[in-house]
């Protein structure tokens, strides 16, 4: 098997852990069988690059002397809200002739202004994903998921999902069993789907305003398989049906459905993973009703059924 040459690209304002996080799987990997991957690090000039969290990292060597990588990634973090005009230019320049390019969290903002995403699948942090679809309309944005693979390239959503990615990149390259090594060493599970969203419904709706409409929202949260129909919510609210549900679209950003469905989607998934329950137990705990009505949620948002998202996302037990 080749050795895949792996080039971390580096600036002042990177995301530490946007480099460390995927750099610990590689290297993860390479531990575990060597002669796999060659690590290295640049900066446009060679230099130290100061992180958005303080940390100084040392880089091997400039972006004009790497060598051309595999694999080309790029993290995000401030550095990339007002990025060097000389990155986006090496950028555009060396990114396609990389067999594989790819991004962490707003990372794919600096993809995007390079013209490396044009006509692409993409996602990035949710938080910037607006961004990414307004400034860049060639983009197909895709804001659920933590990881996005159109073709030979690669994005992933906030943060630790690169972590995610790396697992997903290093199970293509190697075997299950190596990441399943890799991920199990690093405390993290192997894999999250790809398709599962970044964000909780606590987090992606906002918190209500009016005291009323935030004892719905944790009244949702707590009684996932509870009467959550719009009529009884508002009856909650002590307000009527429609005005109810104007208030609670302004307030949260979400319908009052939208809102229920993530909630529940997200129950069913915790048990799911942190469970031995069946399936029909847990449609019934999520307000499904019926695994049939489940498996047609988890397939809609997820793009999977529930006993394959088990399979892919809950660890196996350690030996």
């Amino acid at each position: 098997m080749p050795q895949r040459t792996l080039l971390f690209v580096l600036f002042d304002g990177v995301q530490s852990l946007d480099v460390t996080g995927p750099l610990e799987v590689f290297a993860g990997a390479e531990t575990h069988t060597p002669g796999t991957y060659r690590i290295r690090t640049a900066s446009l000039d060679g230099g130290p690059v100061r992180t958005s969290a303080g940390l100084t990292l040392v880089p091997d060597e400039a972006l004009t002397a790497a060598p051309g990588p595999h694999t080309l990634l790029v993290p995000g973090g401030q550095g990339t809200r007002a990025p060097d005009p000389r990155l986006i230019d090496w950028l555009r320049t060396h990114g396609p002739r990389a067999p594989r390019l790819v991004s962490v969290c707003t990372g794919a903002l600096l993809l995007a202004a390079a013209g490396l995403l044009d006509g692409r699948r993409a996602t990035t942090h949710w938080a910037y994903c607006d961004r990414l679809a307004r400034d860049h309309p060639a983009v197909a944005v895709e804001p659920e998921p933590i990881y996005v693979r159109d073709g030979h390239v690669a994005t992933s959503a906030g943060v630790t999902s690169g972590i995610d990615l790396a697992l997903a990149l290093v199970e293509e390259d190697l075997d299950r069993d190596v990441a399943l090594a890799v991920a199990r060493h690093l405390v993290v599970f192997l894999r999250r789907p790809g398709n599962q969203a970044q964000f909780s419904a606590q987090l992606a709706a906002q918190t209500a305003q009016r005291a009323p409409l935030r004892e719905v929202q944790r009244w949702i949260t707590e009684h996932p398989a509870g009467d959550l129909t719009v009529e009884s919510l508002a009856a909650r609210a002590r307000l009527s049906p429609r005005h109810f549900a104007r208030a609670f679209r302004e307030e949260t950003g979400m319908t009052p459905g939208r809102y229920v469905d993530r909630v529940r989607l997200e129950h069913a998934r915790r048990l799911l993973e942190d469970t031995a329950d069946g399936i029909e137990e847990i449609a019934r705990a999520g307000g499904y009703g019926t695994p049939e009505a489940m498996r047609r949620a988890f397939v809609k948002a997820l793009g999977t059924a529930p006993a394959e998202y088990r399979r892919r996302f809950r660890p196996a037990p350690a030996h």
